[in-house]
């Protein structure tokens, strides 16, 4: 019987970042003038049911991060800003509370 290898992005849902502890997961954004951007995924987090990325400019590590929510469609993982009012305040404040206790 063969045993079932995990790759870094098999999308099993499994911990593969023990493995790789320099690895950074990088995403490219576009910013509001279409410049994109080299963004480091730094935390995740969930709120009512949904998956939020905080991501920090690896140029600009100085500058506040950006939140995003997670989406998922055939198994791929793709970035998505958040338009609602409510739901940013929402995220913002978990995240302000996240990094109250990281500090």
């Amino acid at each position: 019987m063969s045993e079932h290898k995990h790759g870094d992005d098999c999308g099993c849902g499994h911990d593969h970042d023990h493995d790789h502890e320099h690895e950074e997961h990088v995403f490219l954004v576009e910013d509001d003038e279409g410049k994109e951007r080299e963004m480091v995924m730094v935390y995740t987090f969930e709120s009512e049911e949904k998956v939020y990325a905080v991501l920090l400019d690896r140029n600009d590590p100085e500058a506040d991060g950006v939140i995003f929510r997670i989406e998922e469609e055939n198994e791929e993982a793709f970035l998505v800003g958040i338009e609602d009012d409510a739901e940013w305040d929402r995220v913002t404040k978990i995240y302000e509370e996240i990094a109250q206790q990281e500090n």
